[in-house]
């Protein structure tokens, strides 16, 4: 019960504003159902059906499905892609969050602006960009031609196309919990002698690491899912530069439904690992943003 003043009679907080827990039992049941509705209806559903028709003719058509050639020359090609990128987009988010988050300096609301650049325009639109620049009739393309150098159909565009689209992930989870942190403790060790790096990998690693797994996440989850950018500048040649969601589409196409549903359902087991791994990554990192607080 609250302290009683002179003059000043106490209320309870909850006689002012209603919590949303003292809405209408009917008012509570009503969002949760259209909430469950929803997501039955637009994730539950879809993933079942994506399961069920991908084994919907047994487990030998399934695998069967995965190890044909083309499907695990999609499936090399999605990985070594994701290999190259998100170890590049890494060294990238983590050098401008700590620039960001650390420092004043003149363009940094032009890099803040160019980190979410991907984010505002199509990835179809950056694959175009990319045929723009590389292809035989683009800007380089007579000099690429010259020194028999293949960017366009080839594994060094996808991982470009890639890069671009996945370049946000990082940096943006790093930025706000950098800037939490402050920089008291990485002056701190400056002071005290630690070197750039040093103030690096024993300060500032160790407070973001939660942060940046949970970057890293997401960055993967996106560079082995994306189609618009890569399906501009992979050709679709077969067995060579397709990824996995350029391989669904051309079995779906072919009316191998079965075989197609197969190989999405990698796709699909990588979104539900993704999700456990972010929802835990997520919990900690809460619980690391609370001792920071209290400390």
């Amino acid at each position: 019960m609250g302290a009683i003043t002179p003059g000043i009679v106490s209320v309870p907080f909850s006689a002012h504003a209603p919590a949303a827990t003292l809405e209408p039992r009917s008012v509570r049941v009503l969002l949760i159902g259209i909430a469950l509705v929803f997501l039955t209806l637009f994730l539950f559903i879809p993933l079942v059906a994506v399961f069920y028709e991908g084994l919907k003719k047994g487990w030998d058509v399934y695998i069967a499905s995965i190890i044909e050639p083309d499907a695990w020359s999609a499936i090399k090609l999605t990985l070594i892609t994701a290999a190259i990128a998100v170890p590049l987009n890494v060294v990238f988010g983590v050098a401008a969050a700590w620039a960001i988050a650390k420092f004043e300096f003149r363009g940094k609301n032009i890099l803040l602006t160019l980190i979410d650049l991907p984010f505002s325009v199509s990835p179809v639109i950056a694959g175009l960009i990319y045929v723009l620049l590389f292809g035989l009739q683009g800007y380089l393309g007579p000099w690429l031609r010259e020194y028999d150098i293949k960017i366009l159909f080839a594994v060094p565009g996808i991982v470009l196309a890639t890069i671009f689209v996945t370049v946000p992930f990082v940096a943006r989870e790093l930025i706000p919990l950098m800037q939490s942190q402050g920089s008291e403790e990485e002056e701190a060790a400056i002071v005290l002698g630690a070197s750039g790096w040093k103030t690096f990998f024993k300060v500032t690693l160790p407070n973001i690491k939660w942060g940046l797994l949970y970057g890293v996440i997401l960055c993967n989850a996106r560079a082995m899912g994306e189609f618009g950018a890569v399906s501009v500048v992979s050709g679709h040649i077969r067995g060579e530069t397709n990824t996995i969601p350029l391989h669904v589409e051309i079995l779906y196409n072919e009316f191998n439904v079965v075989g197609a549903f197969a190989v999405a359902s990698l796709l699909a087991l990588l979104a539900l690992v993704t999700l456990v791994i972010k929802s835990t990554i997520e919990w900690r990192l809460h619980q690391q943003q609370t001792e920071h607080i209290e400390e």
